[in-house]
């Protein structure tokens, strides 16, 4: 599923009626979930955090727009913060499965909807921007809402969408693409800012003022103070001191975690506080981060203590959080940090079910979980095995120069066992949607129009979810191959399991792809499954024979 996150900003931030009429606008929506809601009384600004697929955050994000037009008055408004329009800024992030260019098409969309629906001038800003000069959100808001009558007056200024014309009581609004945000903070052992300053300074972008031998600012040619750039790009920083915590903190905004992670700027606060006679301590996340940051942060700490990093995901968030030291503070709780966690929710359905409750709800005369559920089982299992093989020859000693081998197909078999995981519930909520097609009304032609397309898409559905199972169960094959022919010897037998297991997942899978495509309409696309699905169930039979062998020979 894509997500993508929606930070609104809106011009009010005082009166509780407002921000709550704006935010039920999003939670109103389908498949939107709100997550934060931060009101500011002295900047008379709210800033609110949501998620969802592409159209839900494209729809309550429009609604939440139309609601600030009605209930917010430019025209009265003040506060402390820079704004210029009723819904002052709207960037749209990726998240999970989403990409940036997900995130410009749904900003287009949005800012071409609230511009003609309603009348209010939109300028594209960050990855969205239509203009070099325009990437900038702070140019654009130059002057603010005050200087608009004069700025939309020039032609160069004329919005992306909606009227260039000034509306006192709307303002305008800017809409754009942009990165995730991480806002972190490093723990040091002093109560002062000003160490905790100095190097938060040699690490940010814009780094420190230089200074001569006199220990004055150095100044350029045209009087200008020369800067000397800290150690990492889109990395903003300063110095506090919190008194609830008792001591300094580094505190940082990441504007693009991919250029600049958050385990290397820990690891570099961590060389950088001895300079300065101080020791980090531990770290803390203010509101949410990425699931693929703190991934990626657990895999770099286990690459550094030798370990192999072909683990559950649940292992790399326990070791990113014992080395960054995030239960410092207060503990670090992933599922409500941790972005697309929180927005899932608690495991749900079958793959939360015990092994027990599972056998029993398989077992009973309910026609679903069934084949489809056991074949994404078995390609579990099969991933779980060689997932296993790769981690015990990466601990054998002496099978040191299997390393590598072991690492691809231990990160390669996790991924593979997430997926199938995922795709137990997938077939029978797939074989849900074809009852739900089967049950719609057929009485009048525009009826029984609605019901048929329903028909062919969940019947198509039906056989494509199996047909996925099918491809990954026979990439299930060569981390099973490879485990046999190369793991550790006395596991040879896991991974000849493994190889059963994805046979039977491709075997099984492959069934019940064939008994769908007779409910299919469409003969095109019902031969291209049928075809496919001769040609993987023929590759699938054959490396599970040549890893069958390879099991033989080592026995």
């Amino acid at each position: 599923m894509k997500l993508i996150e929606c930070v609104p900003n809106f011009s009010e931030g005082r009166d509780r009626g407002v921000i709550d009429a704006i935010t039920a606008e999003i939670e109103a929506v389908e498949g939107a979930m709100l997550l934060d809601v931060d009101p500011g009384a002295a900047t008379n600004r709210t800033v609110v955090t949501f998620i969802g697929p592409p159209e839900a955050v494209e729809e309550a994000a429009f609604r939440a727009i139309s609601k600030a037009a009605q209930l917010i008055d430019m025209s009265k408004h003040s506060g402390a913060h820079a704004r210029m329009g009723a819904t002052d800024v709207c960037p749209l992030v990726p998240v999970q499965g989403a990409t940036m260019e997900d995130c410009i098409e749904v900003a287009k969309r949005l800012g071409e909807r609230v511009g003609e629906e309603l009348d209010i001038p939109v300028f594209l800003y960050e990855h969205a921007a239509t203009k070099p000069e325009r990437r900038s959100l702070a140019e654009i808001r130059k002057g603010e809402y005050e200087a608009l009558p004069q700025k939309l007056q020039d032609p160069d200024f004329a919005p992306d969408f909606g009227p260039a014309a000034f509306k006192p009581r709307h303002g305008a609004t800017v809409i754009g693409a942009r990165e995730f945000l991480i806002a972190y903070n490093i723990n040091i052992n002093s109560r002062d800012k000003k160490i905790a300053k100095k190097i938060a300074m040699e690490l940010r972008e814009m780094g420190k003022l230089k200074r001569g031998a006199d220990g004055k600012p150095v100044r350029d040619d045209k009087g200008k103070l020369v800067w000397v750039p800290g150690r990492f790009k889109e990395l903003r920083g300063i110095g506090w001191y919190i008194e609830e915590f008792g001591r300094a903190q580094l505190s940082f905004n990441f504007t693009n975690y991919k250029v600049t992670s958050v385990h290397d700027v820990f690891d570099a606060a961590c060389e950088v506080a001895p300079q300065f006679g101080a020791r980090v301590t531990g770290s803390e996340l203010v509101g949410l981060i990425p699931m693929d940051a703190m991934l990626a942060a657990g895999t770099h700490y286990l690459t550094k203590q030798g370990q192999t990093t072909g683990v559950p995901v649940e292992e790399k968030l326990h070791a990113a959080n014992l080395s960054l030291g995030l239960s410092e503070l207060y503990p670090f709780e992933a599922g409500e940090k941790i972005i697309e966690l929180k927005y899932q929710g608690a495991p749900e359905g079958l793959k939360a079910m015990t092994l027990h409750g599972f056998a029993d709800e398989l077992s009973s005369d309910s026609p679903a979980p069934g084949g489809g559920s056991v074949a994404a089982l078995c390609g579990a299992l099969s991933a779980a095995l060689s997932a296993m093989v790769a981690s015990l020859t990466w601990s054998k000693k002496g099978m040191q120069d299997a390393r590598p081998q072991m690492k691809e197909i231990g990160d390669s078999a996790q991924e593979l066992k997430a997926w199938f995981v995922d795709a137990i519930d997938r077939d029978t909520d797939a074989f849900n949607d074809v009852l739900a097609a089967m049950r719609l009304p057929k009485k009048t032609d525009e009826e029984i129009a609605a019901r048929e397309a329903a028909m062919e898409s969940a019947n198509q559905l039906a056989a494509e979810v199996p047909l996925q199972v099918l491809r990954n169960a026979v990439a299930c094959m060569e981390p099973a191959r490879i485990a046999a022919a190369h793991g550790n010897p006395a596991s040879v037998t896991d991974a000849g399991v493994a190889g059963a297991c994805a046979l039977a997942a491709a075997e099984g899978a492959a069934l019940n792809v064939r008994i769908n495509l007779g409910s299919i309409g469409d003969a095109s696309v019902a031969t291209a499954m049928k075809d496919e699905t001769e040609k993987l169930i023929a590759e699938a039979r054959a490396q599970a024979e040549v890893i069958r062998q390879v099991v033989e020979q080592k026995l």
